[in-house]
């Protein structure tokens, strides 16, 4: 069984593209395993949604943009964030005109696709591994995500109520491989807009037999500068955030400045 695990494509096609031909350099996979936020924050929303809806025996999630792609930003969460923070008034008519263009370039058939995306997926792998995947945590697509920086106390407290042994989440953009007790999480990182100076297509290509799994993470370079130029061209909201991604000039806030960024983790296998 080879399972490929990719997400946050956010709208970029020529990403996927990589993904998808460095997967079948590498022999191809039996399933796809989609871990949310297919449209919003890119240049090309129907392009990246129609090769994913052609991809073979895949499975998805939603992600946090799915959802708001649909509803937009709530006047609740809107007036929560200002009286939080009044400062961030551009950042969010920024990403409030973000989704409102992307739901404007989709087509009702991906609409209706979004509106049908489930919280999550389980699965069992052949030697009997109960697996999780999720957008963000378990029970939730949104909000900080796991990522490096929580501590064990705290990752244990986001997989305490799982019920599985392994968790697949993405959301934060960047790859990681934990455990807290009996629960592994990895994240695959993500397919486009990355974190930090690394601006390759990130996925995970997990493989399961009867004896075990392990897990590989792979990376796919692509045009980044052909993704700068189509975002400038398509005139998109949030055309400053998604090139300082592409420039490897973003950095994810739950990251200390003054510290280095962990190390790349290290995927072990299981069996």
């Amino acid at each position: 069984m080879r399972v490929a695990i990719l997400s946050d494509v956010h709208g970029n096609p020529i990403a996927l593209d990589a993904v998808l031909a460095d997967i079948t350099r590498h022999g191809g996979v039996d399933a796809f395993w989609v871990l949310g936020d297919l449209a919003a924050l890119g240049y090309d929303p129907v392009g990246a949604m129609d090769r994913l809806a052609a991809l073979v025996d895949a499975s998805f999630v939603r992600g946090n943009t799915d959802r708001l792609t649909l509803t937009g930003l709530s006047e609740a969460l809107v007036r929560e964030q200002l009286a939080r923070e009044p400062e961030c008034l551009g950042e969010v008519l920024e990403e409030s005109a973000t989704y409102g263009w992307t739901r404007g370039v989709l087509s009702a058939t991906h609409l209706d696709w979004l509106a049908r995306l489930p919280l999550e997926l389980r699965t069992t792998l052949p030697d009997g591994t109960r697996v999780l995947c999720v957008h963000a945590a378990p029970g939730t697509d949104d909000g900080d995500g796991i990522h490096p920086a929580l501590t064990d106390d705290a990752l244990a407290e986001n997989l305490a109520d799982a019920d599985a042994d392994l968790v697949l989440v993405a959301h934060t953009h960047w790859p990681l491989d934990r455990t807290a007790g009996r629960v592994r999480v990895i994240n695959p990182g993500s397919v486009s807009n990355p974190e930090g100076k690394d601006v390759r297509a990130k996925y995970v290509l997990l493989v399961a037999d009867e004896a075990g799994y392990k897990v590989q993470p792979r990376h796919a370079e692509y045009d980044n500068a052909a993704v700068i130029a189509a975002v400038e061209a398509a005139r998109h909201p949030s055309a400053a955030y998604i090139t300082s991604c592409m420039r490897g000039e973003s950095t994810p806030a739950w990251m200390d400045s003054s510290s280095a960024p962990p190390p790349s983790p290290a995927f072990a296998e299981t069996g």
